[in-house]
């Protein structure tokens, strides 16, 4: 017992001297524990203690012996939670601690990316050769040129189509006239042989062969794809022009895997171009592709947007801003606080006027300088929004000193048999124990720090003593076969 003693002041002492850097630190930030609130002059000091020494009270104020401050009073309603923190209302004005009340609202969600800008596909169109025939002249010669619908584009003869058009002249010039059934034929022949509607009607008001055409653009763009040129032969289905409109753009944009489940189909989208800072277009989302990037863990989403004046060119990288669909109210907090400490997150929950305490949370969606809190907190709260990590030092500072308290915890003594010996745990059967009104019972305690000493097996009779840890658990301090003296600490 009195080992056990000693090693409780060394390790009191230990800490004290590990403490007093933050003991500093507590008086420059000006960070009162025990300064009065209003109305504290009519509570009773339960006792005084130096908050670096916790385990020492003492029953009335003072300079503490251990370090160059006075001692600090404990209230019966001081400890209500653990690493509680006290502090006035002029020390919270001098700190510039402020505080927000927990509120449930619709998280403000956005979504931002980067895209870049592509033809929409759906404005394409093909020129080719409906029949064999040779590419006399081409009349657009150079890719990506602007076009405009019914623009020449090439100038073709094809043998096919001067057939038609020669049979065609012959039946209507038959002596008594052709029937109507012979002169429908041969129209059809031409348009099967490639002529359109209005090269038709240009030969029968003509009346005579045309041994060249010439190629319209069916749509205005720019030409994308140019495989014509002068004196060449083509095929039939040949293509020779390739032509995409640009009234109407895609944007290919690149979310992040996470957030990708935010933004539907139909999400509205306002998209800015580096390169055209006065501009800024309004469109949505056209689909969800089913593609993953594996090397960036993106999802591209397509957006439509218009191009006044055809000023965004494909290749061009859009900053993109997504209006995800409206989320249901969710408890919300200011992001600034919350306390990220890498394994949880901590808010300082103000339990009365001037009293805070640490609370863990836990966290969901942040966005707009807000963040949902999923559990931790309930609707109506205040937390501390500033200055809280000096709050949050000063309660743990406190939780330490209730920890070392824990530490110079009674010591209890008995004896009893070795049940089962694991990894960290050792059960023992033993007698009463008077010291903790303990009936005798079979149970299982913590190893010493130090392990079990040699020779202690299941079966053997031991003298064994314990503690109770602020945890709830108990643990052996010291533990011999019975008849030996001494123990292992």
């Amino acid at each position: 017992m009195k080992k056990n003693a000693v090693m409780a002041l060394a390790l009191a002492g230990v800490a004290a001297a590990g403490m007093f850097g933050a003991y500093e630190y507590g008086k420059r930030s000006a960070v009162v524990v025990g300064e009065a609130a209003p109305g504290a002059a009519a509570r009773k000091p339960l006792y005084w203690h130096d908050p670096m020494v916790p385990g020492q009270r003492f029953d009335k104020p003072g300079k503490s012996p251990f370090m160059d401050m006075q001692l600090v009073p404990v209230y019966a309603d001081g400890g209500a939670a653990d690493g509680a923190v006290n502090i006035s209302p002029r020390v919270q004005q001098n700190l510039g601690v402020r505080t927000a009340v927990a509120a449930m609202a619709p998280l403000p969600l956005s979504v931002a990316a980067v895209g870049n800008v592509a033809f929409d596909e759906r404005e394409t169109a093909v020129v080719q050769a409906r029949s064999g025939g040779f590419v006399e002249r081409v009349l657009v010669r150079t890719p990506l040129a602007h076009v405009r619908r019914g623009q020449p584009l090439a100038e073709v003869t094809m043998p096919d189509w001067v057939a038609a058009q020669e049979e065609f002249l012959a039946v209507r010039r038959m002596q008594g006239g052709a029937s109507a059934g012979l002169l429908d034929a041969a129209r059809q022949r031409m348009l099967l042989a490639g002529m359109s509607e209005q090269q038709v009607r240009q030969l029968e008001s003509g009346g005579r062969v045309n041994a060249r055409q010439v190629l319209l653009a069916p749509m205005s763009g720019v030409i994308t794809e140019l495989a014509a040129r002068d004196g060449m032969a083509v095929a039939m289905g040949a293509p020779l022009f390739r032509i995409n409109g640009l009234d109407r753009i895609w944007i290919n944009a690149e979310l992040p895997e996470n957030q990708a489940a935010q933004v539907v189909p139909g999400s509205a989208v306002v998209a800015r171009a580096a390169a055209l800072p006065e501009l800024e277009l309004r469109g949505k989302v056209a689909a969800i592709l089913p593609d993953v990037d594996p090397s960036t863990r993106t999802v591209r989403a397509r957006v439509e947007l218009p191009n006044p004046g055809r000023r965004l060119a494909p290749g061009m990288f859009v900053n993109l801003t997504f209006a995800p669909a409206q989320r249901a109210p969710a408890l919300l907090l200011p992001a600034e606080a919350v306390i990220r400490t890498g394994t949880r997150s901590v808010v300082m929950l103000e339990q009365a006027p001037g009293q805070f305490v640490p609370v863990t949370v836990q966290t969901g969606g942040e966005a707009g300088g807000q963040v949902e809190i999923r559990s931790g907190l309930r609707a109506g709260q205040k937390v501390a929004v500033s200055g809280q990590f000096l709050v949050d030092s000063e309660a743990s500072l406190k939780a330490s000193g209730q920890r070392m308290e824990g530490a110079a915890a009674p010591v209890h003594r008995g004896d009893g048999t070795v049940e089962a010996i694991d990894k960290d745990e050792i059960t023992l059967s033993h007698g009463p124990i008077a010291s903790i009104k303990w009936p005798a019972m079979t149970m299982a305690f913590k190893l010493p720090p130090g392990g079990l000493p040699a020779g202690v097996a299941v079966g053997m009779k031991v003298t064994f003593e314990f503690v109770q840890q602020g945890d709830g658990e108990f643990r052996v301090t010291a533990i011999a076969p019975q008849g030996q003296h001494g123990g292992h600490q």
